[in-house]
């Protein structure tokens, strides 16, 4: 993608960055001026992707992290911020998404419950806790939490990511009210469903009934929620803050 909203000069660490709308969010990043730091458990993916974006130009290094350890939350967030001489926002994406739908809710196991609650709530507020420093430091901190449209239409056989995603919006509005006289904004975001390798398990039925039901009815590729997460990152986006927007072509209103 072409990236249409200046970061020059920004720096951005993103979560879950090897692959799918993290990578894309970070390769975008690099080629609108950013440097950008990758992270993610998957070590030898998260390191192709950022020698790719390398490889294009951009100003990229890999930095491991497991959102379940909060030591490793605490090492990543302080590993990019030395690697890029300081820090200007956070994407925080990384979630577990892959494999756990189709089951009704008297059918997840608490083990997965906890497994979901604990990376993609947990991990969101502690990786965001850890840069609290950094950004504000930065005096124009920025941090964008990936959640989901699922939360905002009840998608059924898949509650525990449902509710996690949820609660990450709950926790957006709360931690721009704590955060905004820091100087940092913290908005989210909440895609549709997206055609990425995290979601090529859901069936087809449940991607034709997004299609059908979506204002521009089409397929949503990664792209489409780019040019917002950019705008929440960037200059422009100062005083938008508690916020949380849909991408996903018109399925949900908010």
């Amino acid at each position: 993608m072409t990236a249409s909203v200046p970061l020059n000069g920004r720096r951005i660490l993103v979560t879950g960055a090897a692959r799918g709308l993290g990578a894309a969010f970070a390769g975008a990043a690099a080629a609108a001026g950013a440097k950008v730091a990758l992270a993610d458990i998957l070590e030898d993916r998260g390191r192709e992707t950022t020698a790719a974006i390398r490889n294009a130009g951009g100003d990229a290094v890999f930095v491991p992290l497991d959102l379940a350890d909060p030591a490793s939350i605490e090492r990543c967030a302080g590993a990019a911020t030395e690697a890029m001489g300081g820090l200007d926002g956070v994407v925080n994406n990384g979630a577990i998404a892959t494999g756990i739908g189709g089951k009704t809710m008297d059918e997840i196991d608490i083990e997965t419950w906890d497994r979901v609650m604990t990376v993609n709530i947990r991990g969101t507020w502690l990786m965001t806790k850890a840069a609290i420093g950094a950004l504000k430091e930065s005096g124009k901190g920025r941090v964008v939490n990936v959640a989901s449209d699922t939360a905002l239409w009840g998608a059924p056989k898949l509650m525990h990511y449902v509710a996690s995603k949820g609660a990450v919006m709950a926790m957006t509005r709360a931690m721009a009210r704590e955060l905004g006289n820091n100087g940092i904004a913290v908005n989210a975001v909440a895609p549709g469903l997206t055609l990425v390798e995290a979601t090529e398990y859901v069936p087809e039925d449940r991607h034709r009934h997004y299609v059908d039901g979506r204002a521009i009815n089409r397929a949503q590729e990664p792209d489409d929620v780019v040019g917002p997460v950019l705008f929440l990152l960037s200059d422009g986006a100062g005083f938008t803050t508690g916020q949380v927007l849909p991408v996903n072509g018109g399925f949900v209103f908010n």
